[in-house]
């Protein structure tokens, strides 16, 4: 499974997430990810409304294999649902 992390300086949010996805590749052979640091790559929230398909209101804006999960709330509940995360 592959997580891509859409994210930006500054945000605690962003920093749980891959935290979170770096402990999750850490303890998995099956799972990597990628954080994009959407100021340095010069993307918009335009840019990351168009691929979501839906208003952002915030960062990070999480996929999974390509599909949107949401931010890292919803990250966090799925990787306890389905990746063996303890809390």
């Amino acid at each position: 499974m592959l997580a891509v992390i859409f994210g930006r300086p500054g945000c605690p949010y962003c920093v749980r997430a891959k935290d979170l996805a770096e402990k999750l590749s850490n303890d998995r052979d099956d799972f990597s990810y990628r954080y994009i640091d959407i100021h340095a790559e010069g993307i918009t929230k335009a840019d990351l409304e168009k691929t979501i398909g839906k208003p952002v209101e915030t960062v990070p804006q999480i996929f999974l294999d390509q599909n949107h999960v949401g931010g890292f709330t919803e990250f966090e509940a799925y990787a306890k649902a389905n990746l063996g995360l303890f809390a």
